[in-house]
């Protein structure tokens, strides 16, 4: 006879879920104000930044390219999880407020 691992095996028993359980989909709060702020620091770093790079504030160019790049930085992660913060808000399907990593 062979053997059978029954560790692993699926049964009735394991099917059977308790009616306290339930899923816990709130928002989190702090990870979604943090990306709120990344998104419109990264906004202001870049706008001020093309001024100062137009104007030529400091003498150069060199200062507003080091903002932009810093407001990109931030940009990019903070429009990423707002934009996952927001769909999973309006029920979009495969969002979901556990797709942010807790901070």
């Amino acid at each position: 006879m062979a053997y059978v691992d029954h560790a692993f095996s699926i049964t009735d028993d394991d099917i059977i879920v308790d009616s306290s359980y339930a899923i816990n989909n709130r928002p989190p709060i702090k990870e979604i104000s943090l990306a709120v702020a990344l998104l419109v620091f990264g906004t202001l770093g870049i706008v001020c930044g093309t001024l100062m790079a137009f104007n030529r504030v400091g003498g150069d160019r060199a200062h507003g390219i080091f903002f932009v790049i810093l407001g990109g930085v931030l940009f990019i992660p903070g429009f990423y999880y707002t934009r996952i913060a927001y769909y999973a808000y309006k029920g979009y399907k495969g969002f979901s407020f556990s797709n942010i990593p807790p901070v």
